[in-house]
């Protein structure tokens, strides 16, 4: 790297970071927040919009083409769906986690069950988001190890949210997204200029070297099974996803909430079409590389310094800050759904964003360690795995909670949470010509109907979990992990 390019990296990681710690700064001085939909969507894209929808999608193009869009169409679709379906019943149910949705009405193992599972499939895609960084690393120190790499990105996913509070992570979301549209969009319309226009481009596809037979222009063209369950699993996965939900949770209103989801949906797809466009374009003109560093390597050769340096910089902590909003959301589930049922001394929140704190740090260390393996030569499978996880650990149950409550035997919903992900996992060992999420919900969703028919024991009902308060104020003051004197008052009935 020359001097300009160290500088454009420096400054945008600065301004990023300082905007962070600024805007969480000024959050803790206030009373309890309400965001509203651009901080709505600023939490939502801040988190999905990272390694997965930028690094990875051009990895993925490199060898598949069009097949690399599942990630951010899939993403603008899942937006649409949570902005139109699931907002009203999340705000409106109470409960701070989608956990606790879960908890609530069917009981401690089902609640307990669906925090270890969901957080095992968030905690995947946080290898993933490090697997990414590490490759942006890659390109901006060549000789540095990949344990370096690993620790550094770490510290800046800890200093992400742990200094800049949750507030600063949508604002930071805001900016970042007007960063990577940029980035990503600029690239796309570099390489359609060296490429002589679309129809330039699309011959010189058609001209790659492609043994293997690889439709380009397919958005099947890893199978229609591989690719629909692709899109299927991230769908899913977002509307299971703590992180996505405590958006929608911590808005002012149901208006802001949904507007901030439907804001997402229109943003996040474009995003794609930029790493699509510069995967092919490398594969045709540098065939050799690492797929995974095909956009780095891009941004690189072809941007002016000083600019290549800020898209290195941006596209850094997109990353860092989806690994980031990953790791809150776990320490939210760990704080609400586990610590709090075994004891009451962390109930206050000052203690509350104290352990919260710690439970990222932790988190995000154990992650960095695991990824230091021979984990990372295909960023998006790590992605779509954890979605998929989620999705058939809690999906089923959560719509039995929001839509069918007083329904459903317990016993049932408890088979669903624990044979989704068994079902998954049994599907991928047998090799199925499908997804095995297809068989991983399906299976879920077996159990709850039978569950429909069976009787619910009244007596056996499970109480709201210890903490359980159905006022948003609440949940919004908890989200940011702040309090005061107002907010610690009783809230007012809604």
């Amino acid at each position: 790297m020359n001097v300009y390019e160290m500088l454009g990296v420096v400054l945008t990681i600065v301004l990023i970071l300082g905007l962070s710690i600024y805007s969480g700064t000024k959050a803790k001085a206030g009373s309890a927040a309400k965001n509203g939909a651009g901080i709505t969507a600023g939490i939502i894209m801040g988190t999905l919009v990272g390694g997965s929808s930028t690094v990875g999608t051009a990895q993925l193009a490199y060898t598949y083409g069009m097949s690399a869009w599942w990630f951010t169409l899939g993403g603008g679709i899942s937006c649409l769906v949570l902005a139109l379906f699931f907002v009203k019943p999340f705000r409106r149910n109470g409960a701070h986690t989608l956990v606790g949705m879960v908890e609530h009405e069917f009981g401690p193992v089902a609640g307990m069950s669906a925090s270890i599972l969901n957080t095992i499939g968030t905690f995947i895609n946080i290898i993933s988001q490090m697997i990414s960084a590490s490759a942006v690393l890659a390109v901006l120190f060549p000789s540095m190890s990949l344990a370096w790499e690993l620790i550094i990105s770490t510290v800046f996913m800890i200093l992400y949210v742990v200094i800049g509070g949750r507030k600063g992570a949508g604002m930071v979301g805001i900016l970042k997204l007007a960063l990577l549209y940029i980035a990503m969009i600029g690239s796309g319309i570099m390489v359609l200029r060296f490429s002589g226009g679309v129809g330039g481009f699309v011959s010189m596809v058609n001209s790659i070297d492609n043994p293997e037979g690889v439709h380009f222009f397919s958005l099947l063209a890893r199978g229609a099974g591989t690719d629909i369950g692709a899109g299927f699993s991230l769908l899913l996965g977002v509307l299971t996803t703590q992180t996505y939900a405590q958006a929608v949770l911590s808005a002012k209103s149901e208006g802001s909430a949904r507007t901030g989801a439907l804001l997402s949906t229109f943003l996040i797809p474009p995003i794609g079409i930029g790493g699509i466009l510069v995967g092919l374009y490398m594969r045709a003109n540098f065939p050799g590389i690492a797929a995974k560093t095909a956009l780095t390597t891009f941004v690189t050769t072809f941007m002016p310094a000083g600019l290549s340096g800020v898209v290195l910089g941006t596209l850094f902590i997109a990353v860092v800050g989806t690994g980031a909003g990953l790791a809150l959301g776990i320490s939210f589930v760990l704080n609400e759904d586990i610590l709090n049922r075994f004891t009451n001394r962390f109930n206050t929140p000052k203690k509350q964003m104290f352990m919260g704190r710690m439970w990222m740090i932790l988190v995000l260390a154990l992650a960095c360690v695991l990824s230091m393996g021979s984990l990372g030569d295909m960023i998006l499978n790590f992605a779509f795995m954890s979605m998929g996880l989620r999705a058939a650990a809690t999906f089923a149950p959560l719509c039995a909670a929001l839509f069918f409550p007083g329904r459903v035997n317990h016993k049932m919903a408890v088979a669903s949470i624990i044979s989704g992900p068994v079902a998954v996992l049994v599907g991928k060992l047998a090799g199925l010509p499908f997804d095995s999420l297809f068989l991983g919900i399906g299976v879920g969703f077996l159990f709850l109907i039978i569950g429909l028919f069976l009787p619910r024991n009244e007596s056996n009902v499970p109480q709201p979990p210890r903490g359980h308060q159905p006022h948003h104020s609440l949940i919004r003051r908890n989200w940011h992990g702040h309090g005061n004197k107002s907010a610690s008052a009783k809230p007012k009935t809604m």
